[in-house]
């Protein structure tokens, strides 16, 4: 028997290739008889992902191949202004050649595709090769749910999603166990001139597959989960997280986070940080500087500037702070504050100075919060974030509810008093929720070593796969 092949193809931010990547290597490590390529669709904006492509290749021990594919005609970049995830869309969609012409190159025993979420045009790409694709989906199972209810809405209403509707203030969407408010769902499916279609398309597609791997864990999204597991309708479910690449960063502003950090008392400091993409105006800053003064909090914070929409890569840091934050901000904070730019966010999280965190609730933030046990205050800046927050607040009561509906750009400013109030209850040694998340701590590490439900889950796709390859 030739020995089976994979070809996985992320979307093209650094964000899905981490968990593509990680699952990747842990199939690899579970079993010598699989071979895995990875190819990597690139964009005009997201220079940065050569670079992390070349240092994943690099990395002692890899046994992934990875092929970085040509950029082939890229959309305009008025596309991207106008809905950034049709702009990624019609980008993958135009690699559909180019991905077929790669693995007919370069695999020779082309066993199955896993596609991203914004990849579901290349399923095509496997009808025509005559091989099985899955789906990897780097978000929650709730989130995977509401992509498959979203041709069934339209079904229904008529009409995509709808934050003003005076009728409709809510929506029962079967993997949420709580009503969803229209003022927590992603805002490309509240775009009803673009989003929504470009999303109801891929949602439509995701019932074509033969799989649906999830970035989660049983005991953390039971609900969702078990939704989505008795849904008939549905390929079978594979539940493979926490996808986390834990691997320690270097260089002297991780030098200098990790000696502040040595300083601190255990659990006594509260670490915000936004994500690559995540970023505020000066006049929100002024606000948050206010409460984590007034809060008296030990606290690392991260500071970005706001991104523009038509620039999706990282975003930079402030040089003028001392003009932008409050006066003598920093000379009264010096010793139980520090600002940086870029944070080592799992080294960060891991060390035991660290009580809290004040997060935008992108999934892997999330996963890696409740991995070290640091329970979070939710403030969602974009992509699916409102409703991960939504979801981990009122679903699964494991984070403190800063704001849920909160968006880059739509002009609100949160107030200090908001979040004095939210820095308070996140690291309040009292609190019940404290318990809560470290339960889901260890339940996370439970659920990936050996008898495991996530090792389990694995287990039965990696046989499923190879069963498939029997000659």
């Amino acid at each position: 028997m030739k020995q089976p092949e994979l070809v996985f193809v992320p979307g093209p931010g650094i964000g899905h290739i981490v968990s593509n990547a990680e699952f990747a290597k842990q199939l690899l490590d579970r079993d010598p008889r699989l071979a895995i390529t990875i190819l990597v669709i690139r964009t005009p904006i997201t220079p940065e992902v050569d670079a992390y492509v070349k240092s994943l290749v690099s990395s002692p021990g890899n046994r992934i191949r990875y092929i970085i594919l040509p950029l082939e005609d890229p959309p305009s970049l008025e596309l991207l202004v106008e809905c950034p995830e049709n702009y990624v869309t019609l980008l993958i969609d135009g690699h559909k050649q180019c991905v077929k012409e790669t693995i007919v190159k370069h695999v020779v025993s082309f066993s199955g595709l896993v596609v991203d979420f914004f990849c579901t045009g290349l399923i095509d790409v496997a009808n025509e090769l005559n091989v099985p694709s899955y789906l990897f989906f780097p978000s929650t199972a709730a989130f995977l749910g509401l992509m498959l209810y979203l041709p069934t809405h339209y079904e229904k209403l008529g009409k995509s999603f709808d934050i003003l509707d005076t009728e409709i203030s809510d929506y029962d969407i079967p993997t949420y166990a709580h009503h969803v408010p229209a003022s927590v769902l992603p805002t490309v499916v509240l775009d009803k001139e673009i989003g929504f279609e470009c999303m109801m398309k891929h949602g439509s597609r995701f019932r074509e597959v033969k799989g649906l791997i999830i970035n989660t864990f049983v005991e953390l999204e039971s609900y969702a989960v078990d939704t989505l597991a008795s849904d008939k309708k549905n390929p079978k479910v594979y539940t493979v997280g926490p996808l986390l690449d834990l691997k320690k960063a270097r260089g002297v502003e991780h030098e200098r986070i990790m000696s502040f950090l040595d300083t601190q008392p255990d659990s006594s400091v509260v670490f915000l940080c936004f994500g690559s993409m995540g970023g505020f105006e000066p006049t929100q800053l002024v606000e948050i500087a206010v409460a984590l003064e007034r809060s008296g909090q030990r606290f690392l914070w991260s500071i970005r500037q706001e991104r523009a929409k038509e620039k999706m890569g990282v975003i930079n840091g402030f040089s003028n702070l001392d003009e932008i934050l409050p006066q003598g901000f920093l000379e009264r904070t010096k010793g139980r504050g520090m600002i940086c730019g870029w944070a080592p966010q799992v080294d960060v999280l891991a060390h035991q100075a660290v009580g809290g965190f004040v997060s935008h609730c992108g999934w892997n933030s999330i996963l890696e919060s409740l991995w070290h046990g640091v329970p979070i205050a939710t403030w969602p800046i974009y992509a699916e974030q409102q409703i991960n927050a939504f979801e981990m607040v009122k679903d699964l009561g494991l984070a403190v509810e800063l704001k849920l509906g909160y968006r880059s750009g739509c002009g609100v400013l949160v107030s200090a008093d908001e979040i004095e109030k939210a820095l308070r209850s996140l690291m309040d040694k009292g609190n019940p929720l404290r318990k809560k998340v470290m339960e889901m701590n260890e339940k996370s590490r439970k659920a990936v070593v050996n008898g495991g439900s996530s090792y389990d889950s694995m287990g039965s796709f990696i046989e499923d796969i190879l069963s498939k390859n029997v000659h």
